[in-house]
């Protein structure tokens, strides 16, 4: 094949490649990048039904009732096949349910109320909203004027994300909506740096998670991050007698959240997963140059463009201003019904600017998300994710250990819970009055072990089932279940380091903790 012939081929691939309305997210499994991988789809069918039998017939735990047992046996065999792929994600999650019935764990109106719940109804009008800003091309334009500022080198481009969620966390309470606003340029930018859905590579395994760790991490800088944040500081206050102001936590959680993601930008790249020389800079040569060349050819915002930008700017408006709709409209617009109102708007005829056949939705990520939300509530109802945290805190004596050790075990096991349910605000409920009682009981303030136990709520970073963002993201097929764990988990160690190395300077000097090593009689 000729210079020119190559040459004219990877023009035509980098256009394919900037053509996001044929992108769509895939219900297909993903290949097995390796023989680890092969292995663990053959060993998780019967890896799953294994544990499921010996969960189901242990001889119950004290206080664990049987319903709390199925429940547990249950999760744990969808959890394997989820991790080991041994089916798409999708039909774990259909057979999760099936077995939540079978096994009396739930009932038939509580697995299928799920499909109901809001954030069900979130993720898929938030798909809508994305497709209305791919279709117009808006989506477009501003992923080749972010490629263009930042995408010269890998290491800037990841940085050009961490400072895009770093600007909305504290605008955009809805987690969810954050990561579908920005999944469009985390897909494109993948793409120009060689990594896809078929062929994911190193650069696009960072640019993905270090977008889930922005996501969530930095949904903890401030309590308005999240409703699950709202609550915690209302049983600080209700529960420990302190009223935690928006500077106060600000204060404390800020300066943890935006390091972690510093030093995950940095230690990604270069320990994680290594981005090579080869990677460094856009795959196909030449690539920036017709990049250039499409952004100059795009010309001034169109029509449509700009009638696409007021209907998200509409509906960005409402959820950043959610606190003040009951004194303005006499009810509150929470964030589902602000997305509700801007995919009316998208679909109107004649007026809107998208077609209901033009919404590219996910329905096998809507089924995993219920599945995995089905399973998370059975725990949470049954009792069993309670009862395994209070097994775990029960077995602790604290009495009479320095502070920080006791700080050190209690922010460990709050920023590993994640783990156990899918759920921040049930994680939230359980743990933060046992955290209060626990200080309480120990002779601390309870704000000084609460409030840094509440930063740790939004660190839901472990699994692809644990918070919204994750089942979004994960649908890219860019990383695996493996690569998100161990991402995740690296992440949250980090977090833990830093809070303990926190409780013992800067913590205390603001007056949050007291000293390190100080003991209680």
């Amino acid at each position: 094949m000729s210079t020119e012939s190559t040459a004219s081929s990877q023009d035509a691939s980098i256009r394919e490649l900037l053509n996001m309305e044929r992108m769509t997210l895939s219900s297909k499994v993903r290949p097995a990048q390796s023989p680890s991988e092969r292995w663990m789809r053959y060993l998780g069918l019967p890896g799953g039904i294994a544990l499921f039998l010996l969960i189901l017939y242990l001889p119950a735990g004290a206080g664990l009732s049987a319903a709390a047992q199925a429940g547990a046996a249950c999760f744990a065999l969808a959890l394997v096949w989820w991790v080991t792929e041994p089916f798409p994600t999708y039909v774990t999650s259909l057979a999760l349910m099936f077995l939540l019935l079978v096994t009396r764990t739930s009932n038939a109106k509580a697995i299928m109320d799920v499909l109901g719940m809001e954030v069900i109804w979130l993720n898929l009008l938030a798909f809508i909203l994305s497709a209305m800003l791919v279709k117009v091309r808006l989506a477009k334009r501003m992923a080749l004027m972010l490629i263009l500022r930042f995408g010269r080198k890998a290491s800037w481009a990841l940085l050009a994300f961490v400072i895009i969620q770093l600007v909305l966390a504290p605008l955009i309470p809805a987690t969810a909506a954050r990561a579908v606003m920005t999944l469009p340029l985390m897909i494109v930018v993948a793409a120009i740096y060689g990594s896809t859905e078929a062929a994911p590579n190193n650069f696009g395994r960072n640019l993905f998670l270090l977008n889930l760790a922005g996501i969530s991490v930095l949904s903890s800088m401030t309590f308005t991050g999240s409703s699950a944040n709202l609550i915690a500081v209302g049983f600080i206050q209700s529960m420990g007698g302190h009223r935690v102001y928006y500077m106060e936590w600000m204060l404390a959680g800020a300066p943890i959240a935006i390091v972690t993601m510093l030093l995950m930008w940095a230690l990604g790249q270069k320990l994680v997963f290594p981005i090579g020389k080869e990677l460094q800079s856009p795959q196909l040569e030449g690539g920036l140059g017709l990049i250039e060349a499409e952004y100059k050819a795009m010309g001034v915002l169109s029509f449509p463009e700009k009638k696409a930008m007021a209907i998200f700017g509409l509906v960005l408006f409402l959820w950043m201003t959610d606190v003040f709709h009951m004194r303005w409209f006499g009810v509150e617009i929470s964030a589902p019904f602000a997305a509700l109102l801007g995919a009316v708007v998208a679909l109107l005829p004649r007026w809107g600017v998208l077609q209901w056949a033009e919404a590219d939705i996910p329905w096998h990520l809507l089924i995993f998300s219920a599945g995995a939300y089905a399973g998370g509530l059975a725990l949470d109802d049954t009792g069993a994710a309670e009862w395994g945290v209070r097994q775990l805190f029960g077995r602790l004596d604290l009495k009479g250990v320095p502070f920080g050790v006791a700080f050190t075990l209690v922010i460990s096991v709050m920023m590993y819970s994640h783990l156990l349910t899918t759920s921040k605000t049930v994680r939230t409920i359980i743990m933060i009055p046992i955290i209060i009682t626990l200080s309480k009981a120990l002779g601390w303030d309870p704000v000084s072990l609460a409030l840094p136990a509440a930063l740790c709520i939004d660190w839901v970073v472990g699994l692809p089932i644990s918070g919204k963002p994750n089942v979004i993201l994960f649908a890219t097929n860019q990383y695996s279940v493996v690569d998100n764990f161990k991402y995740g988990m690296i992440v949250c160690t980090i977090g833990v380091c830093l809070l303990v190395l926190s409780a013992a300077t800067w913590f205390h000097w603001i007056g949050l903790t007291p000293e390190f090593w100080a003991v209680r009689p």
